[in-house]
């Protein structure tokens, strides 16, 4: 399939020139630690804050001990979350969107960036890919439920 619109930028590009580094990911040398939001979960970094200077995370997460009650109502400063189920499930509650959002191996989410969000319960097999822009942000919890669920 052959675009007709006109690039984003001047193209193509070298290597050099490039718009994102080159980076291929070893499973074997990319190690998992328990450096993120929840203890009961470890995670591995995918290499794209990178090779993004840090406009893009990626990260692979999945579940270690059993998911005893829900994370609690909290949102993230990020202006893209998505998230990708790879085994198991996982539900949500978003903040303006009633009922459960439930995800399960092989479906994906854009979750609306910066909105209140609960985990309400995920499988103990839980694993997915998760990419936030940008790489780093910050998570703040909330101390009375949004709408609808107050």
């Amino acid at each position: 399939m052959h675009n007709e619109d006109i690039p984003l930028y001047d193209g193509p590009r070298e290597l050099a020139q490039s718009l994102s580094a080159f980076a291929r990911i070893s499973a074997a040398e990319s190690h998992w630690n328990q450096e993120g939001l929840r203890a009961d979960s470890e995670y591995r970094d995918l290499g794209l804050a990178a090779v993004t200077n840090g406009r893009i995370g990626a990260k692979h997460i999945r579940a270690l001990k059993p998911f005893t009650e829900p994370t609690g109502w909290h949102w993230h400063d990020m202006t893209g979350h998505y998230l990708y189920v790879l085994r198991g499930s996982v539900t949500f509650h978003f903040a303006g969107i009633e009922g459960d959002v439930t995800l399960n191996a092989g479906d994906g989410l854009s979750q609306p960036a910066g909105v209140p969000h609960n985990v309400m319960w995920r499988s103990d097999d839980l694993e997915v890919i998760e990419i936030n822009e940008p790489a780093v942000y910050g998570t703040w919890d909330l101390d009375v439920p949004p709408a609808p669920w107050k």
